[in-house]
């Protein structure tokens, strides 16, 4: 594929702020409310809110905006230019139909603190999708706050701290059991909530060596976290006997959602054993996912745990819908208000158009996508497959051997990658893999696109042997040159905020 990305010289937009210019003039005021604001449309500010210095804000026409945004998306990738192989991340195309059913004025206009019986259709549509979600997972109860899959597990590990502290175990139940090839968060949610973590190891085939598992398993143990497939793209086969372990030392099983997208309609964590699940909606349901947010990251639980669940809740009553704020023991709010309301719209929109059998077959083209990449690369011989054999969702190369051939390494074939206008897999995790590359294929992408990237992966792998300072000095083609990664992460050097106040009297044209 050719591919040469635009590379703008364009400035921030505060620089290109001149004073006077504008480019929307807002509706005039109607009699009555000239009659109350005179000359000064300030008054319809309280005093209280009013800022002594007022923030200084670009000053532009219409053209000079939409240029300026135009410009700038021409520098970056995003899924609607093309295949996004993010291993872990199921950067998935999102339906813009999702994006109209949110673009009413009737969800816009919405405000958090408005009277319960004056959002009834938005409460019900909640509640519905807590149903859905209750169903699609085997759990009981959804809790729809959190704002990400990591602030879900977060909330996960807090309500089996607050199981444990209602049977009087608070105290001795201080370990959490994550495997070593589990997702980064884990730990850090585990350990944020208070727990000590203790990492289990795989298997030679790539699983949870369960024999390991057992010998972790002691009175101590609060619970596990894990995701199922895991992050090499393997089904747990031992799942059941994992859950029956745990739950004998009287610990609870945690679902890290991430990787639900390959078993939709084929297995439930619930009937895995699992007590609390979280799901990414911004993974597996389509709505946007990258650059910080928004996200959602429901958290179900089976009934024995619903008294935990972060207040409020929406329940019906038979005649309305409501907040819900009786939860016995719960373990409090987790987030402001009730979540992420648009991209849980989004979701409701995505399961509801698809339906049953739509989701079902989402999972089923995804492992078949996976699969097929994974087949044609094996057949050139280029890159290594540890634990080798068929994955569901994802699978995890290894650039060893170019490594000690030529020195390429994984981040310099995903340098390459960009040139030939596909975004490179996720490299260097997971830390299990020496110099991984982990690709997922999405149930998003057709045929043609998933040539297009084989195409691309076995480019640059050949190239890699041949021509390695190609791959070194890489990437070519787009707006932004390789960094230093050391140097841009350093606190001296990274700069986060803008203090260059512009000087109204020489603008800049």
């Amino acid at each position: 594929m050719r591919f040469h990305q635009a590379a703008w010289d364009e400035p921030l937009i505060i620089e290109r702020s001149g004073a006077g210019k504008v480019a929307h003039l807002p509706p005039r005021p109607t009699e009555r409310e000239a009659s109350v604001l005179g000359s000064d449309p300030m008054k319809i500010v309280p005093q209280e809110l009013r800022r002594v210095n007022p923030p200084v804000l670009p000053e532009l026409s219409e053209v000079e905006v939409v240029r300026h945004y135009t410009r700038l998306s021409q520098e970056v990738y995003s899924p609607d230019l093309g295949i996004y192989p993010l291993g872990s991340c199921t950067m998935k195309y999102n339906p813009k139909v999702c994006d109209v059913v949110v673009q009413t004025h009737k969800l816009e206009k919405i405000h958090p603190e408005q009277d319960e019986s004056t959002v009834q259709g938005v409460l019900s549509l909640l509640f519905r999708l807590d149903k859905i979600l209750c169903e699609i997972t085997g759990m009981s109860r959804m809790s729809l706050q959190p704002a990400a899959g990591a602030q879900g597990e977060f909330l996960g590990a807090l309500i089996m701290r607050a199981y444990h502290k209602s049977r009087g175990e608070s105290e001795s139940r201080t370990e959490m059991l994550v495997p070593d090839s589990a997702h980064g968060t884990n730990p850090a949610s585990a350990a944020m909530a208070g727990f000590r973590v203790v990492v289990v190891p795989s298997d030679t085939k790539g699983m949870v060596d369960l024999t390991a598992l057992r010998a972790a398993v002691v009175p101590s143990t609060a619970g596990l976290m894990i995701t199922n497939p895991n992050t090499l793209g393997i089904f747990e086969e031992q799942i059941l006997d994992i859950a029956e372990a745990v739950h004998e030392a009287g610990g609870l099983l945690y679902y890290d959602g991430a990787n639900l997208n390959p078993i939709l309609g084929k297995v439930r964590p619930g009937d895995m054993g699992f007590d609390i699940a979280h799901l990414n909606l911004h993974k597996t349901f389509a709505t946007p996912h990258g650059g910080g947010g928004p996200g959602a990251g429901p958290v179900g639980v089976t009934k024995r745990l619903e008294r935990f669940l972060p207040v409020p809740l929406v329940s019906y009553d038979g005649k309305r819908y409501f907040l819900d704020f009786q939860v016995p023991e719960t373990i409090g709010k987790i987030r402001g208000f009730h979540g992420n309301v648009a991209v849980l719209v989004r979701a409701y929109a995505y399961i509801v158009s698809l339906g049953l059998k739509g989701l079902e077959a989402v999972g089923e083209t995804a492992v078949l996508n996976t699969n097929y990449v994974l087949s044609r690369l094996m057949r050139e011989n280029l890159f290594e497959l540890p634990f080798g054999r068929m994955r569901k969702h994802e699978f995890v190369l290894s650039a060893t051997k170019f490594r000690e051939a030529t020195g390429v390494r994984a981040i310099d074939i995903a340098k390459r990658l960009l040139d030939n206008g596909v975004h490179p897999p996720t490299v260097y995790f997971p830390l299990v893999v020496d110099e991984a590359m982990m690709l997922e294929l999405p149930e998003t992408e057709s045929l043609l696109d998933l040539d297009v990237f084989i195409q691309a992966m076995i480019s640059v792998a050949r190239e890699g042997m041949s021509s390695p300072e190609m791959l070194r000095e890489a990437p070519h083609s787009t707006s932004v040159r390789r960094i230093d990664d050391v140097k841009a992460s350093h606190p001296k050097t990274i700069k986060l905020r803008w203090d260059k106040i512009p000087d109204r009297r020489n603008p800049v044209s």
